[in-house]
């Protein structure tokens, strides 16, 4: 079968490999994927680019990481610079619809939305955390694609940097809104996947694997619930109101207390146990979350 990897590092690029002639604006465009005519397209590929893209697709497939998707109905995934997405053309329908808006990092640098942009946590979600939209959901999106379209395709002007990037920041606030909608309606699922979390760290703990592999970290909790580290944190703040990295934290320092008060090992012994490479970074995050440090804990709970 053959397989071919894109390295698409500019916009131009981009419409060069889906047929289409030379972009209006050189940083950023929108693309109707029914009119996409990929001249002798492989049987499978890759594309790896340089840019961020937002795109809602219907009637199409794709690989993601290690994830296969299927977008028959239609769904919105968005991609950072340098993602691996992975195609099959046999098993499309031939008929794919749908909208791509891409930009270019160049296009939002030393600007609001360039200090920002990580903040956007959905642009490295795994394709099968991608966001299914309500009609109006698609429809509030697809409108501020239309206005990004015509902006670049009629008024480019002094004015027409700052009104894309803007256009560009209203739809993926809009993005954001409607992922937080899609982690409420997907409560017993996310309830599901924090549960089996709670049993995982718990086990981790209790059977002293930080010993042997460390303090776990938020990515491997995540690869243990088939989840992207970032879908993850945010399942868990939108469920639960703290972050992975707080819930890490939590059980970590139940794990402390109670070491620290049924045994007679030193605080450094406590810390290798606890899968501390240096003793003094246990006592600092232990007084950080405390406003103690563990002597002063151990010492206080003895006296009382």
């Amino acid at each position: 079968m053959k397989h071919i990897v894109f390295q698409v590092k500019t916009i131009g690029e981009l419409h060069t490999i889906a047929g289409f002639d030379k972009p209006k604006h050189p940083l950023v465009s929108v693309i109707d994927y029914s009119k996409v005519n990929v001249q002798n397209p492989p049987d499978s590929g890759s594309f790896v680019c340089g840019f961020y893209s937002v795109n809602f697709k219907k009637n199409c497939h794709f690989h993601y990481g290690r994830q296969y998707f299927d977008h028959q109905e239609g769904t919105l995934l968005c991609t950072a610079p340098e993602q691996i997405i992975t195609f099959n053309r046999e098993r499309d329908s031939g008929n794919a619809e749908g909208w791509g808006l891409f930009f270019h990092p160049e296009l939002i640098r030393n600007t609001a939305l360039g200090k920002k942009i990580n903040e956007y946590t959905f642009f490295s979600y795994a394709e099968n955390e991608a966001l299914h939209l309500s009609e109006d959901e698609k429809q509030t999106l697809l409108s501020l694609v239309k206005q990004m379209e015509k902006e670049y395709f009629t008024n480019i002007d002094h004015y027409s940097h700052d009104l894309i990037i803007s256009n560009i920041e209203l739809l993926l606030n809009y993005c954001k809104r409607f992922y937080g909608r899609q982690f409420i309606t997907r409560t017993n699922q996310n309830k599901d996947a924090i549960s089996r979390f709670e049993e995982f760290i718990t086990d981790y703990f209790n059977s002293k694997k930080q010993q042997e592999n460390g303090i776990p970290t938020v990515k491997y909790c995540a690869e243990m619930m088939n989840l992207s580290p970032n879908y993850f944190s945010d399942l868990l703040k939108s469920e639960t109101g703290k972050t992975a990295q707080e819930h890490i934290h939590y059980h970590l320092l139940e794990k402390a207390r109670t070491l620290l008060l049924s045994s007679d090992k030193t605080v450094n012994e406590i810390a290798f146990e606890l899968g501390f490479e240096y003793p003094q970074n246990f006592s600092k995050l232990f007084k950080r979350k405390t406003g103690i440090t563990p002597t002063e804990f151990r010492n206080e709970i003895i006296k009382n």
